[in-house]
């Protein structure tokens, strides 16, 4: 069953601090989002680094735009406004989660390369105006649960397929153990041929999937590797630990389409 969002009277922003991280919260202990306040920049929680698993497959030059679907505590979009030179835009159905972002999470309020609407993501990737516009599409779509995800249909993920331009990845932040899952990675999978990695399930029960459109990659295992350890050695990010996830995926695509050995396909 959809899970019925917005809903304006639990979704409101409330704020908690220890320890120098300040969260986000949705009028439930859960937490919607963080940022070290020392550090705005920084992606405190793992599943937030694993969202930006996407760098091992796309060199940054290539990537003009980024799109975000909850905006939550900005952590994403403060880290690819740093790191990257891409335009992003994000979709977030409640002004005053964007009001408490830039009062109280260091949101820009204006940014030459950030741009805000305030609509349902479900009707965004619905319009055909915001189609074929993307190389990355990030999703963390969840209201004061903070459990399933606010949108799981398969037309969802077939829209977010097209809002993505002739090649992309779309980045999915999901809970292992809800008992809506499966049923996303149904979804998923379908919508976008059944190319999909997923990364291992963090300590917060985070999984993170990454799904491709475009012409196939085909990367040498010692190649991404070593992207890896660049990448690594230049972000925050688990990079390493990342393509060391996904390789056995890739490494069973590899042999489904008959490619030489010692090469992964997604």
């Amino acid at each position: 069953m959809q899970k019925t969002a917005p809903d304006a009277e639990r979704d409101m922003p409330t704020l908690s601090e220890m320890d120098g991280v300040r969260c986000l919260h949705f009028d439930s202990p859960w937490i919607q989002g963080a940022m070290q306040v020392s550090n705005p920049s920084r992606l405190v929680f793992l599943y937030t680094r694993q969202m930006m698993g996407w760098l091992l497959f796309l060199e940054t030059a290539s990537v003009k735009r980024i799109d975000m679907l909850g905006l939550g505590a900005g952590s994403l979009t403060r880290y690819c406004l740093k790191h990257t030179k891409a335009d992003i835009h994000c979709v977030e159905w409640n002004p005053t989660v964007t009001a408490f972002c830039h009062q109280f999470f260091k949101l820009p309020r204006q940014h030459k390369r950030l741009s805000i609407t305030h609509e349902d993501a479900q009707l965004w990737v619905a319009n055909e105006q915001n189609h074929h516009q993307s190389q990355v599409l990030l999703v963390d779509l969840y209201d004061y649960t903070a459990q399933g995800p606010v949108a799981d249909s398969l037309e969802f993920y077939e829209n977010c397929y097209r809002v993505l331009g002739d090649y992309g990845v779309l980045v999915v932040n999901l809970f292992g153990h809800h008992p809506s899952y499966r049923k996303n990675i149904k979804h998923i999978q379908k919508a976008f041929s059944q190319r999909v990695l997923i990364f291992d399930e963090t300590e917060d029960g985070n999984r993170i999937v990454l799904a491709f459109k475009g012409p196939h990659l085909q990367v040498n295992k010692e190649d991404l590797l070593a992207r890896a350890r660049v990448l690594q050695r230049h972000t925050e990010l688990e990079a390493v630990e990342m393509a060391q996830m996904i390789i056995p995926q890739m490494e069973k695509n590899a042999i489904k389409n008959k490619v030489y050995p010692n090469f992964l396909v997604v």
